[in-house]
């Protein structure tokens, strides 16, 4: 069956372009009922990008969510089977309030989780599916890359109590040099290495070498190694030139591990794909498994459809005038 493109959105144009590009990789494709037990949420709280829930009680007397989140319900639906690699793709609504939202939005998201034994070729393969993905979705695009293990060895060689690690964290997420190195004083921690890895931002030529001369400990090492495989490969397929390592991308230390990137498009200010390597949250849940995968925020292309559209009109007034 043919499709016509000029029936469908721009939304609908990017998701069934999205899944072709997956299926081809060999993932499947995952289809989650609109409600879970709110258990798992609650649960796993901190895990979800909004605390807010939107919860029912269903005949039976449990208590239920409509869903917020897509990779709890995989997560929970996957079993662990020693030596196999489970992959599959989503899109999916899911009803959260936005940051800066003070109501319930439904969203569309389209995504996709690598779970099992995973290798690092695993690993690198979704990392390269995430820069693929922005790319089908613009020309012009970056990818923001970060290593949840390197900033945890970082964190844990500088002297700073666990109390304090998450205040050192989310000034690491907002560059804020000054209240970091207030909080390692205060603290009688060093900050020396943690202000300059969090100030070394831009290609992975250019920042990798200047990692190496400040990595001391077998932790630090060993995540610059990973962090470092990584860059080659995404650099052997063609995508070196979009990545931009930058370690004011972390995720919650309770749950992310490894690899965490987020990307961006031309035409819409904020991030459009976050993801990362979450083994922390599959052994929460019991699951021996290693687990990594991304979102992409489908409904944000309207914005960039609309951003499109204005510049095609003043590119034609000005064609107007000139003439």
């Amino acid at each position: 069956m043919t499709i016509d493109k000029n029936i469908l959105t721009y939304e609908e144009q990017a998701v069934f372009t999205l899944r072709s590009l997956y299926s081809q990789y060999g993932y499947e494709r995952y289809k989650m009922s609109r409600f879970e037990e709110y258990d798992l949420y609650v649960r796993n709280k901190d895990f979800l990008v909004s605390d807010d829930v939107i919860t029912f009680t269903d005949r039976t007397g449990r208590l239920m969510a409509l869903k917020p989140d897509v990779t709890l319900s995989i997560i929970k639906n996957t079993t662990y089977l020693k030596g196999q690699v489970q992959k599959l793709y989503y899109d999916e609504n899911v009803y959260r309030v936005p940051e800066g939202s003070n109501s319930f939005k439904e969203i569309m998201q389209a995504g996709l989780e690598c779970v099992g034994d995973l290798e690092p070729k695993d690993i690198a393969e979704v990392v390269v599916l995430a820069a693929k993905s922005l790319e089908l979705l613009s020309t012009k695009f970056v990818l923001d890359v970060s290593h949840m293990g390197l900033v945890s060895a970082l964190l844990e060689s500088s002297g700073l109590p666990q109390s304090a690690k998450k205040s050192a964290l989310r000034c690491m997420t907002e560059k804020n040099a000054h209240e970091l190195s207030a909080l390692c004083k205060a603290e009688d921690a060093d900050a020396t290495k943690l202000l300059a890895v969090m100030n070394a931002v831009g290609t992975p030529e250019a920042v990798l070498p200047q990692l190496k001369g400040i990595l001391s400990t077998e932790d630090e090492l060993k995540a610059y190694d990973e962090l470092s495989q990584m860059c080659d490969i995404l650099k052997d397929t063609g995508y070196g030139e979009s990545v931009q390592l930058d370690f004011s991308v972390c995720n919650n230390l309770k749950y992310y591990s490894g690899v965490v990137f987020k990307g961006y498009v031309d035409g819409i200010p904020t991030g459009i794909l976050s993801g990362g390597q979450y083994d922390a949250l599959l052994k929460k849940m019991g699951n021996p498994s290693k687990a990594i995968g991304f979102a992409i925020y489908v409904d944000m292309l309207q914005d960039m459809e609309r951003v499109q559209a204005n510049k095609d009109y003043l590119e034609g007034l000005i064609g107007e005038i000139n003439g």
